[in-house]
């Protein structure tokens, strides 16, 4: 009953512990438990928050259109289900519990609300800063940190290949990203999805952009060395 624990419930939620505290008691109360225990606790807390009517609600409405509940879902998923400090098969375990029930554009979306870049003012989504200019690694990291834990051996419910799609459909989330800063995310995300991603882009048959990109990833990582193999 206490209104911090709930989605819409804190008046200042960005100045507030009660979701950071309520992550980590969830936390150490789950330590331990086997998959099934735990999913039957994201089914309650989902159905409790009304999380999948809200994230519908974002999903499928112009982004930055509900910046209020963008900011209330990424805060309830970071704060409780992601908490800083939590095992990494715990946090693959949690961000496929809230990934997985969604389309593949819808998906990207998502992981962009949860991940990507605020304002440093309201904590706001910024929808337009991949698509206006260059962008830093710090608005960068987020994302590609939450890449890697998908593509590593937690989470195991996916695929190389779910990864790569996924990858390449943020790269469009709100529109096509520049190219810079795909080529500036894969470094970021690792040697091992960089080379999934090019291969993926050369066995389709998309050539040009194949190249496009090899040439920003190496002007990338020659003016601030991310991945040595590219440096």
């Amino acid at each position: 009953q206490v209104s911090c624990f709930k989605l819409n419930g804190c008046a200042s939620p960005l100045h507030c512990l009660g979701l950071q505290c309520y992550g980590v008691f969830l936390q150490i109360l789950t330590a331990g438990w086997d998959e099934l225990e735990c999913h039957r606790v994201f089914n309650f807390l989902w159905e409790l928050s009304n999380l999948a009517r809200k994230v519908q609600t974002v999903v499928s409405s112009k982004p930055g259109s509900a910046r209020r509940l963008e900011l209330r879902i990424r805060l309830f998923c970071r704060g409780v289900l992601l908490s800083p400090g939590s095992r990494r098969s715990d946090s693959a375990f949690w961000l496929t519990r809230i990934l997985k029930p969604w389309p593949m554009v819808n998906q990207a979306r998502l992981l962009y609300i949860i991940f990507g870049p605020v304002s440093s003012r309201d904590g706001h989504v910024v929808w337009q800063k991949m698509i206006e200019g260059p962008t830093d690694e710090t608005s960068l990291k987020g994302l590609a940190d939450a890449i890697k834990l998908l593509y590593g051996t937690e989470a195991r419910e996916w695929t190389a290949d779910d990864v790569i799609s996924l990858v390449d459909e943020l790269s469009v989330v709100p529109q096509e990203w520049l190219m810079e800063n795909n080529a500036r995310l894969l470094l970021l995300s690792g040697n091992s999805i960089c080379f999934t991603f090019l291969a993926s882009k050369a066995v389709n048959g998309r050539a040009v952009e194949l190249a496009r990109l090899m040439v920003f990833m190496v002007l990338v990582s020659t003016a601030q060395p991310l991945c040595p193999t590219f440096a």
